[in-house]
């Protein structure tokens, strides 16, 4: 009787259940001693990823690769955990050191509020992790099938617009749940997210529990509590959470937290929590009922990323945030932003899912200084409708799943759409993702570009295609594939005549939104392509998305 093959995902698995990676500090160490070479297959490619780090890809992304994946170097991609984007000016300045210590000066912020390094060696491996420590920062579980940086609002307790500042919630939900052995071996990556913010700007729609601050008056007394939502997430199958019927207060939002992780953990069936008898069955987890759900305020808002110049609730101090174009920050630009905390905030800096970077707690008499030091230092705050909507995924410069390079491609794009529609000022989101899986989260932006490749000339390049009208919010939906796709090269010029079409036959006071949503995929794909054109498929990989990786 032949034996049955071990598949790549049982190996996994079976890997996980054998070896708890954070015990195992000491191998780690034991690598950077004897150099890559003494690394083996199953920490290259599972235990590291639970430390938050990745073997880093060619430049070429997917490309001379095998099984869904491209050729590795002997770099890797190191994610720093950054629960709720919340910073001290210390830290900061410390992550400028360690990127230009250790990762070439390349530093990211992601789309969960995470700072990612490229460019490192693993002898500089164990290095960096205690450098980290001691400023009270982490990289467990930032990467891998385990609890993720649990994501919140940049400017919670500060917002005058805020029901509650959440942020203590987000902290001890990652305090209790990030790095805890009993979730380490989730059926993949399990993302969080809490919020008291009123735009929702930590987006809880396209997370696996997510917490929204919301109110309910009982004999006449106003309290604040949470809604709770579950199953969001996008990757090459997107789906927007469901909110379940239960009003969450304060003092029960850890256990619930805990109680739809273990819930996680147990199943096989990843969107279980679609089902009717969710609720029931972590109501069975946590050891009590709850409340039915209240009504709750759905923000409108497009933009969620708290730019610009804000007055705080606090008498006479303001917050400002700065986009970031593409999330890459370059070394001068922490230290500037941390001297600049210290100088004229309080010593904090906080990112945004959205990529971006906040100072706060700065007084009125010092704002326009921080704005115009800012500007100096590569950072401007008042940018083009472009420059503040795009959304970039690491692309195949760094990553071994990309189809595409983005964070180049996102930069110009962005500076050729502010010369070809000068004065454009509609809230528009622009995303851009490398492959299929949707780290660019273009499923849930206004214009979302998927990397692919085409032949022109003879030789494969770089492309893309388009999805429209992706949205969260008050019409939440994901964005439709209208069948169009280009290469890189013609981007600006499809987005341009959309945009141009929108501007000059828009109805009165409609949003892009409204206009996407009022036309077929046909007649998008006509306006992009400038003529009739057949629908082209999206082309999807025939494997699933490698181990942990997604998102």
């Amino acid at each position: 009787m032949s034996e049955v093959k071990e598949t790549k995902a049982q190996r996994i698995e079976r890997l996980k259940r054998e070896k708890f990676a954070w015990e195992h500090l000491d191998e780690i160490r034991e690598f950077a001693r004897h150099g890559h070479g003494s690394i083996p297959p199953e920490w290259l490619g599972t235990y590291f990823r639970t430390w938050g780090i990745y073997t880093q890809g060619d430049g070429l992304g997917v490309v001379g690769g095998k099984n869904g994946e491209g050729n590795s170097t002997q770099y890797f991609m190191v994610r720093i955990r950054i629960p709720n984007g919340l910073l001290t000016a210390t830290q900061a300045r410390e992550l400028a050191a360690i990127s230009e210590n250790y990762g070439r000066g390349v530093a990211d912020i992601t789309v969960r509020q995470n700072i990612q390094l490229h460019w490192v060696t693993i002898e500089n491996i164990p290095d960096l992790i205690e450098r980290l420590r001691r400023i009270g920062l982490t990289t467990t579980g930032a990467c891998g099938d385990v609890v993720r940086n649990v994501t919140g609002c940049p400017v919670a307790g500060i917002d005058g617009h805020e029901l509650t500042d959440a942020s203590p919630f987000a902290l001890a939900i990652d305090s209790e749940l990030g790095g805890n052995k009993d979730f380490y071996n989730l059926p993949r990556k399990f993302k969080m997210s809490v919020t008291g913010c009123s735009s929702w700007c930590s987006y809880p729609e396209i997370n696996d529990v997510a917490f929204t601050a919301t109110t309910r008056n009982r004999n006449g007394v106003k309290e604040v509590g949470f809604s709770v939502r579950v199953a969001g997430g996008l990757s090459t199958e997107p789906h927007l959470a469901v909110r379940l019927n239960a009003f969450v207060r304060k003092e029960q939002v850890l256990d619930v937290a805990r109680g739809v992780a273990q819930i996680f953990r147990a199943s096989e069936v990843l969107r279980l929590s679609r089902d009717k008898g969710f609720l029931a069955e972590l109501e069975r987890q946590i050891g009590f009922a709850l409340d039915p759900a209240e009504l709750e305020e759905i923000p409108a808002d497009i933009h969620r990323d708290h730019l610009g110049v804000h007055r705080q609730k606090q008498t006479g101090l303001y917050y400002v945030g700065a986009p970031v174009l593409r999330g890459r920050i370059a070394p001068a630009q922490l230290r500037k932003v941390a001297e600049l905390a210290d100088v004229h905030g309080d010593g904090h800096v906080r990112l945004t899912v959205q990529q971006n970077i906040l100072l706060i707690n700065i007084s009125e008499a010092r704002v326009n200084q921080v704005v115009n030091e800012l500007n100096l230092a590569g950072l401007p705050v008042a940018v083009s409708a472009f420059a503040r909507g795009t959304v970039a995924c690491t692309g195949s410069e760094f990553c071994k799943l990309a189809l595409t390079e983005t964070k180049g491609f996102a930069r110009w794009l962005s500076r050729e759409l502010e010369e070809r529609l000068p004065g454009f000022e509609e809230q528009i989101k622009l995303h851009i993702t490398g492959c299929p899986n949707s780290c660019g989260q273009h499923w849930i932006a206004d214009i979302g570009i998927e990397g692919k490749k085409i032949k022109a000339g003879g030789k494969m390049v770089d492309a893309y295609y388009f999805c429209v009208g992706g949205s969260v919010g008050q019409i939440a939906s994901i964005a439709r594939p209208v069948g169009y796709r280009c290469a890189a090269t013609d981007v600006p010029d499809a987005i341009e005549r959309l945009l141009a079409t929108f501007t000059g036959g828009r109805y009165e006071s409609e949003s892009l939104r409204e206009f996407l949503a009022r036309h077929s995929n046909e007649e998008l794909r006509t306006i992009l392509a400038g003529e009739f054109v057949g629908a082209v498929a999206r082309d999807l990989p025939a494997a699933s998305v490698p181990h942990s990786v997604e998102g």
